[in-house]
């Protein structure tokens, strides 16, 4: 059985639990943790899906992200940190960027999330210790160039990483990416999370 969500209508309000794939199926409201990774050098990390991931697979994404189930709250939404990325970190150690409506719509599934967006810098000794299982690879890009690609102001960016072959090391490479590269969130929800996180990589 798959995960049990909580469901909203579109204004917030709570209507029920369902299952995630009758979620995704009918278009349910329900929410989700995002976490967006910086480092002290202006970059900004994106993970790689993993090719066996029913949805977008090897497609670019967010830090670190998940589904919170009927049961967890939003603070409890940092397992999905360590359990992707292998880093431990605090919800005190996380800015919020908002909640944010974000809907992707394809054949394959209808997607209404309220997610409540964070962002976290880096540290030193910080080290992904990636799930093979959901991440395929991680790569950073220049935190300006995201803004411009996420506003239009430019049609592809220059990422640098890795990606995990099947006994776990890491191939390191460098591409021009695309949106088209990227999870198809919305527009609206790609300038906002970008403005937000350009600002605050700015004020730091």
């Amino acid at each position: 059985m798959s995960e049990q969500l909580k469901i909203f209508d579109e204004t917030g309000n709570e209507i029920g639990v369902a299952d995630r794939d009758e979620v995704h199926k009918h278009g349910y409201w329900h929410e989700t943790f995002q976490c967006w990774m910086i480092d002290s050098f202006q970059s900004i990390y994106f993970q790689k899906r993993s090719a066996t991931k029913k949805d977008f697979p090897n497609l670019f994404d967010i830090t670190a992200a998940g589904h919170l189930t009927s049961i967890e709250t939003i603070a409890d939404g940092v397992r999905e940190i360590e359990e992707e990325l292998g880093i431990k970190v605090t919800n005190e150690e996380l800015v919020s960027l908002g909640v944010i409506d974000d809907s992707i719509i394809t054949k394959e599934i209808i997607d209404h999330e309220f997610a409540n967006v964070f962002l976290y810098v880096l540290k030193k000794e910080d080290k992904f210790t990636l799930q093979h299982e959901e991440v395929a690879g991680m790569v950073k890009a220049d935190i300006q160039d995201f803004y411009e690609l996420c506003t239009q102001k430019k049609d592809s960016i220059r990422v640098d990483g890795y990606d995990l072959d099947e006994s776990g090391k890491r191939v390191e490479y460098s591409q021009t990416i695309s949106l088209q590269d990227f999870v198809p969130h919305s527009k609206n929800y790609f300038e906002t999370i970008a403005g937000a996180i350009l600002k605050i990589s700015e004020g730091r």
